[in-house]
């Protein structure tokens, strides 16, 4: 095993839930098809023990009222995947309602980039999502920093990467608040950011892929984003350049 392991973090945005409407059962589902040999039947104690679920659809449509989708893994520590959702009472944007957003990590080593593009899909659609993101855990830190507030006040973003509005300050909900590695763009996410437009956006086409409720996949580079990489820092920044709406800006 690689001796520093890449953890990713995929998330993915919704529309808030109306009681139990499902979307957490098909989210499992789909993710357990999207992710080869994957069986999300434990979840853990207050004391993180893993516990068994005999019955895990069942476990989860009862544990999955009021837009949430409760702890499960896997029960392999070399191979550990995690998901869970919940619903947040802020906004996607300026004034918006609650929204629900589903979380879930695993290791690269284990998947290829066609596997965690599959995962962020099973994911974003079965959420119905409006949009989300698969990133590297470092990068994604390092991401986070274009909006998060610091002690001397505004962001103050790393490696030259444009400072992003809060979601209270962002305009619409189909708007993006930030980059990742993988992006999942709903078809209204897509519209809002002006995508595709094929006389600017040959090199992303060339990396991206339709979803079956017509979002896309689009990944910003093949191996998994790396800011320490030029190339890699390179291309964010002209993802950033080439769609000024998304962040707020």
């Amino acid at each position: 095993m690689p001796s520093n392991p890449i953890e990713l973090a995929v998330i993915a945005y919704a529309p808030g839930s109306q009681g139990n409407d499902g979307r957490a059962l098909t989210i499992i589902h789909r993710l357990e098809q999207a992710l080869p040999g994957l069986h999300l039947k434990w979840t853990s104690s207050a004391t993180e023990d893993l516990i068994p679920l005999s019955n895990r659809d069942g476990w989860v449509v009862a544990n999955g009222l009021s837009g949430k989708l409760p702890f499960l893994c896997n029960d392999d520590d070399n191979n550990l995947v995690t998901i869970s959702g919940w619903e947040n009472p802020n906004g996607l944007s300026s004034e918006g309602p609650p929204h629900f957003e589903v979380h879930a990590d695993f290791r690269m080593e284990a998947f290829s980039p066609i596997d965690a593009a599959n995962a962020l899909e099973a994911i974003a659609v079965g959420a119905r999502a409006i949009w989300g993101h698969a990133t590297p855990f470092k990068a994604a830190v390092e991401i986070a920093e274009q909006t998060a507030p610091t002690m001397a006040g505004p962001p103050s973003p790393p490696k030259g990467l444009p400072a992003l509005k809060c979601a209270w300050d962002i305009s619409s909900p189909e708007i993006p608040h930030r980059l990742g590695w993988l992006n999942y763009w709903s078809a209204e996410s897509a519209r809002a950011i002006g995508f595709p437009d094929p006389s600017r956006d040959a090199d992303l086409l060339s990396r991206t892929r339709r979803t079956a409720t017509d979002g896309w996949i689009v990944s910003l580079t093949d191996a998994p984003l790396d800011l320490d990489k030029p190339a890699h820092l390179e291309a964010l920044l002209k993802a950033y350049e080439r769609f000024p709406k998304i962040g707020g800006r």
